[in-house]
């Protein structure tokens, strides 16, 4: 008899003798999984191929990506769609991922923060304010937020929308040391570099030394084709007067008297330095750059 009950309590305790072998747990992998391009596509079309199919492994609806995938990871993951993909002004494959992450607000969140990590933080090498344009009009238009939520996203669009490529630059005023005032439009050279600096920040100092070893931007200076113009935006001209020096004596070296920039959102000066490369017409030909190297190319590309 008391066998019997020991019998009866190891079964109800799952510890008899001979007991069912359970399937093993599987664990869903919250990793991104590359996809592979077909052996029959052509070479020149691998680019296009995954621009079209490179999430197709990512499970939008599966909205446990936002909280259990590895962020670092995601943002890698998205930076390298950008860089090696879409590049820096194609906004049609950013609108089509932001409305496959429209499956859910969860989800269209989690897509809005890499965006603005990889594509808006001034801190990303792929920055692209042409490319978060098409996230922050998804964003306005989507029925996932209330006009409330929409006010921060309609803010940043017209913030990001002004001197796009290949449009007119906005004018400004300039002060320079004698205390005299004139404006971006009157300079008449076939292009102007427009540097927005902090003397002091140690990527302006980086940046500066760029430009002054640059044969091509020498050369160009030389022969009358290009002006520096250097623009201090901020109020406390101690640290402009300090560095004042630094500047060669070619560069336009000049202040924002009044901080009208910053204060009407004519230039994003959030991200400092900045690099504006202009034509004769001030039409936008590079925007918001810490790439000497990228402004020499497109000179070069201009130029002839």
């Amino acid at each position: 008899m008391r066998r019997f009950a020991i019998a009866i309590v190891l079964i109800a305790l799952g510890l008899g003798c001979a007991p069912k072998k359970s399937k093993p747990t599987q664990t869903k992998s919250y990793h991104f999984r590359y996809v592979q391009i077909p052996m029959h596509i052509p070479q020149e079309q691998h680019r296009a191929y995954l621009c079209d199919h490179y999430w197709d492994k990512f499970d939008f609806a599966d909205t446990l990506w936002t909280t259990k995938a590895d962020t670092v990871e995601m943002l890698r993951v998205y930076a390298a769609y950008v860089a090696d993909i879409v590049g820096p002004i194609d906004q049609q494959p950013i609108r089509k991922l932001m409305q496959k992450a429209s499956v859910s607000k969860r989800m269209f969140d989690y897509f809005g923060m890499l965006s603005e990590k990889v594509l808006h933080d001034p801190n990303s090498p792929y920055r692209s304010d042409e490319l978060y344009i098409a996230v922050l009009e998804s964003q306005i238009a989507s029925p996932h937020y209330d006009k409330y939520e929409k006010m921060a996203p309609e803010y940043d669009l017209r913030v990001v929308s002004q001197n796009r490529i290949g449009q007119p630059a906005n004018d400004f005023d300039y002060t320079i040391k004698s205390g005299r005032t004139s404006n971006l439009y009157s300079l008449k050279n076939d292009f102007v570099i427009v540097y927005i600096n902090n003397p002091g920040c140690s990527m302006c100092r980086d940046i500066t030394e760029a430009l002054k070893q640059s044969q091509i931007i020498s050369d160009m200076q030389r022969k009358g084709r290009l002006k520096v113009l250097a623009i201090y935006p901020d109020e406390q001209l101690d640290e402009w007067h300090k560095h004042f020096a630094d500047m060669p004596s070619a560069w336009i070296n000049s202040y924002d008297k009044g901080c009208r920039i910053g204060r009407e959102n004519l230039y994003n000066i959030s991200a400092i330095p900045a690099l504006y490369l202009l034509d004769k017409e001030k039409r936008v030909l590079v925007k918001d750059s810490t790439n000497v190297g990228e402004i020499e190319a497109v000179l070069m590309a201009n130029s002839q």
